[in-house]
């Protein structure tokens, strides 16, 4: 009784219409009547977006085909047939097998020399390799290439050092390296790293960045005595006549070697360290002057300054 019921009353609702009023609406609208179930569509004034009606399908595409296929049955393909005059290109396989030195040449163009050392365009086999070797450094761990400005290095001590942190000690190694062209010109540097090469080069570096100008006559040997102190180190130095060479010890003769004195007296009178004797020694050269500089600052000429 319930289904005769409800369809009734949505025969009743379905043909039931109300007139629209006026007095809800902003703007006049056409007099026709409002369906409660089947709302009528009205484009709004409102929106940006314009109507697109739906276009009809073009004629001009065959879509019969589909009309009478199953898509769940299998459907053979037919090749098209080919156009008049077609010629089917050659197999891979039917052409002239390439022989063995065409192939090298074709992977040389490419790829360069073979591992086989035997060059077929005739090009130089080690070329590849020395480029491989300059750019990846392929043979040592750590490929740099030196430096060549003039300056010889010399290392004066390597010590292993550590560093006592929250989670345990950190092993290092400091490296002393002295700089110098042998012409006048010496720095001292110090550096450290988790490897001895690694602190080596920084040591280099630091010490390329701290040169100084050491004075020298033309015997090679200072212009006068001079001490120098750092820290707890302290050096004398001393000009000596000519074949008497560097007598000097530890880091003191080196500093003066790689400066370029080859006579002169050294003597280390405080502490034995390597770094502070080394930088003391360079302290007591920068002391020094030359005579033509203290007989300008004077005013008067060199011959004067032995009276």
């Amino acid at each position: 009784m319930a289904a005769p019921s409800l369809s009734s009353a949505l025969n009743s609702l379905s043909s039931l219409s109300l007139p629209t009023s006026s007095r809800f609406s902003l703007l006049p609208t056409p007099s026709h009547k409002l369906s409660l179930l089947k709302p009528q569509h009205r484009p709004s004034l409102l929106s940006a977006t314009p109507i697109v009606p739906k276009s009809k399908p073009s004629d001009d595409i065959d879509t019969s085909f589909f009309d009478s296929v199953n898509p769940l049955d299998d459907i053979t393909f037919n090749p098209p047939e080919p156009p008049e005059g077609f010629v089917p290109p050659p197999s891979f396989d039917d052409g002239p097998l390439e022989t063995e030195e065409e192939i090298a040449a074709a992977y040389e163009e490419l790829y360069g020399p073979a591992y086989s050392g035997v060059s077929v365009l005739g090009n130089d086999i080690y070329v590849m390799d020395a480029k491989v070797k300059r750019d990846t450094g392929f043979g040592s761990r750590a490929k740099k290439e030196k430096v060549r400005d003039g300056f010889e290095e010399r290392v004066v001590q390597v010590r292993r050092v550590t560093k006592v942190v929250k989670g345990g000690k950190q092993l290092r190694f400091r490296a002393v390296v002295v700089v110098g062209d042998k012409k006048g010109q010496v720095g001292v540097g110090v550096g450290k790293a988790k490897e001895v090469i690694a602190a080596v080069q920084k040591s280099a570096v630091n010490a390329r960045r701290n040169i100084v100008k050491v004075p020298m006559t033309k015997y090679s040997t200072f212009p006068h005595r001079a001490d120098g102190d750092y820290g707890a180190a302290k050096v004398m130095l001393r000009p000596a006549s000519p074949g008497t060479g560097v007598i000097a010890g530890g880091s003191v003769r080196i500093v003066l070697e790689m400066a370029g004195v080859e006579n002169a007296l050294g003597k280390q009178l405080g502490s034995n360290n390597a770094l502070n004797n080394a930088r003391a020694t360079v302290v007591a050269v920068q002391k020094m002057r030359q005579f033509r500089e203290v007989a300008e600052e004077r005013g008067i000429p060199m011959e004067e300054l032995w009276k």
